[in-house]
């Protein structure tokens, strides 16, 4: 062990542990649960060190050889190398001020005392407004990078399966019931556009987070950063990440409101909620194999129960489904906290991070798994979808313009009641001649 000291006094740290007192502090006083800061956090946190490093040195507050020490330590954090040195708790000040200062004492105990990591490392900046920066920023990498090119990824596989299934015919269902013809091709469609405006939703909600809360420091005035230093860290952040970040204008509002982040994670619960439309509808379809709908099959990934042999079940359906309640209990989280910026600060934003990258997460891997392991072998049973379409009273609705609404609803009803055909039925009940019936009767002819 050795002692480091803080303005609290001496504490005793492991002698290999690349970090400081605050954080050794925040590990002895916050041993709660499993969850830990996230690592996106981590990753945005060492882009927005090595940016204000680069950006004090440029204002003259910050020798050359001070700003290349930080930014040396700050790449080594993006390349991975230091993954272990960030233990902390999501659950520890709300702020994530021990997590900002976790940081900062890696990167000062990198430099071997050349740097502190208060005055060096976080010079012109505080935790207030490093953590919603790191946040944002963050938030921006992962939806572009991650999520929404898993968004893509499963459209490419439905547009795939639209064309395939060009000219196939079946029921439509609504309430769970039978309904007019649609065609196969029609009903994938309808589940690639719940993708695409899904994804159009979060790349909207972007241009909010793209905003960033930096140079509001402690509680917004900008105490202790130069005039500038806010669009400057923009600017710098924009540079070294790849992605458009600009400055919040009103620093009061970006250090206590979470509404972008709780606006942005509104759009993955409506992906979310698509989601499990989507995989509610192929395991329904595929339901069976002899006695459910048995309209489409799925791939058979895994024997399906331990006491049914030749059970398969749909469980890529399932791990989707439940990944989907996951973001959506997320969000009610994510909204709870963001509602929590008390005065000039919000305390709940630890939380709020860690809810936001795990939907993040859950939604681009259970996309990709789903899209490879299930909607890629989807397959029509077209002789199955032709003998329901053949069945369906609703098919009856195209007669509703020649004999009209009740006598069609007779001719249903009487089909069903006797178990013959629409035709069968128009023809008892005298509504029409066999000529007229199939001069009339061609269902598929309205899709």
């Amino acid at each position: 062990m050795r002692t480091e000291y803080d303005s609290l006094g001496p504490v005793s740290i492991p002698d290999d542990a690349p970090w400081g007192p605050q954080t050794q502090r925040s590990l002895e006083n916050f041993r709660i649960g499993s969850e830990k800061i996230s690592p996106e956090i981590i990753r945005a946190f060492a882009f927005v060190k090595k940016a204000a490093a680069l950006v004090n040195r440029d204002y003259g507050k910050l020798s050359d050889e001070k700003c290349s020490l930080i930014t040396a330590a700050a790449d080594k954090i993006l390349a991975g190398e230091l993954d272990g040195a960030f233990p902390l708790s999501v659950w520890q000040t709300g702020s994530g001020t021990q997590t900002n200062m976790n940081v900062n004492e890696v990167i000062a105990h990198l430099s071997g005392g050349a740097l502190h990591p208060n005055d060096d490392v976080n010079m012109s900046q505080s935790s207030n407004d490093t953590f919603p920066t790191a946040l944002h920023v963050a938030a921006v990498a992962a939806v572009t990078d991650k999520l929404i090119p898993a968004i893509r990824r499963l459209e490419d596989i439905f547009g795939r399966l639209e064309k395939e299934n060009e000219g196939i015919i079946k029921s439509g269902r609504t309430h769970l019931q039978d309904a007019t013809p649609i065609a196969f091709s029609q009903e994938i469609s309808g589940w690639r556009y719940c993708l695409v405006n899904s994804r159009e939703q979060i790349e909207a909600s972007l241009e909010f987070v793209r905003r960033l809360a930096i140079g509001g420091t402690a509680v917004g005035t900008g105490i202790n950063a130069p005039q500038g230093f806010d669009s400057a860290m923009a600017d710098k952040l924009t540079e070294l990440t790849g992605h458009r970040f600009v400055p919040d204008e009103n620093k009061f509002h970006a250090l206590t409101s979470k509404d972008a982040i709780a606006f942005s994670h509104g759009a993955m619960k409506a992906l979310a909620a698509n989601l499990m439309k989507i995989a509610n509808d192929v395991r329904w379809l595929a339901s069976g194999p002899r006695l459910g709908l048995g309209e489409i099959t799925i791939p058979a990934n895994e024997p399906g129960s331990s006491i049914m042999p030749g059970k398969v079940n749909p469980t890529q359906c399932e791990a989707l489904t439940m990944l989907c309640a996951e973001v959506m209990g997320n969000d009610a989280t994510v909204g709870f906290a963001a509602s929590q910026g008390n005065f000039e600060l919000n305390v709940f934003i630890t939380v709020i991070a860690f809810k936001y990258f795990e939907s993040i997460n859950l939604l681009a891997d259970g996309m990709d798994s789903f899209g490879k392991n299930c909607a890629a072998g989807i397959r029509a049973d077209r002789e199955k979808m032709r003998e329901n379409l053949d069945r369906s009273l609703m098919n009856v609705t195209c007669l509703s313009p020649v004999i009209g609404y009740e006598n069609a609803a007779k001719v249903a009803k009487t089909a069903h009641e006797t178990g013959g055909t629409l035709r069968d039925a128009a023809l008892r009940l005298g509504f029409m001649t066999a000529e007229e019936f199939d001069e009339i009767y061609h269902p598929e002819r309205n899709i």
